[in-house]
């Protein structure tokens, strides 16, 4: 069992830290939504005030998960939009990369965005709502910068394209969340569903002069 002691070393203490990260993320991977701070303590074989004296309160352990896993599907977001294909194949990609990830690892989504059913719990008063909308926000603004380095909206293109990465993030996760958990196509089905919605102006846009391309 853990000890309250301090090493001292900042090395040691990011270690800790991402150790007592991946135990949570097997807990949200066997629990979901109910993941619970005993039990995250447990799993990592430390008390429960350990726990809090690292990440403060569920709060602050959430943030901790929520980056870690948005850092992870950025990084596989910004691969699929950059990988030598066609445009509307890399939208398709994007699309998929996304869709594949809450595929994959359903108890984390919905650890991420949705509050536990049971609501006679002791950490009720943790609003998942309060902490997704950033990390959503997050996504977009992402995304937008992506299209604004890459595609030539014209003189208002900055704006236009945040007004497209928060609408597609959006459309990512609406459509996502309802595929996951009702299942009515396949994946691929969605994927070209939603890139058909997307393509209209992005077809004819062009690529900026002096961005990447897309």
């Amino acid at each position: 069992m853990e000890t309250t002691q301090q090493t001292g070393e900042p090395g040691a203490a990011e270690r800790r830290r991402r150790e007592l990260l991946e135990a949570a993320d097997r807990v949200v991977l066997r629990d979901g939504p109910k993941a619970s701070m005993n039990a995250i303590a447990a799993e990592a074989g430390i008390t429960k005030p350990i726990l809090y004296r690292h990440f403060g309160d569920k709060a602050g352990l959430y943030q901790a998960l929520a980056v870690r896993h948005t850092d992870a599907l950025l990084d596989s977001l910004r691969a699929a939009l950059d990988a030598p294909a066609e445009r509307r194949r890399r939208v398709e990609a994007t699309l998929d990369t996304y869709l594949a990830a809450i595929e994959a690892r359903p108890q984390v989504y919905r650890f991420l965005m949705h509050p536990a059913e049971d609501s006679h719990t002791a950490e009720r008063g943790f609003d998942v709502g309060l902490h997704s909308a950033p990390l959503l926000r997050r996504l977009g603004e992402e995304l937008a910068q992506v299209i604004s380095e890459r595609v030539d909206l014209g003189p208002a293109g900055e704006q236009l394209a945040r007004v497209w990465g928060h609408g597609i993030v959006g459309m990512m996760h609406a459509a996502g969340d309802w595929w996951l958990g009702e299942r009515p196509c396949e994946r691929a089905e969605l994927v070209e569903g939603l890139t058909d919605l997307l393509w209209g102006r992005l077809a004819t846009a062009g690529n900026r002069v002096d961005g990447p391309g897309f």
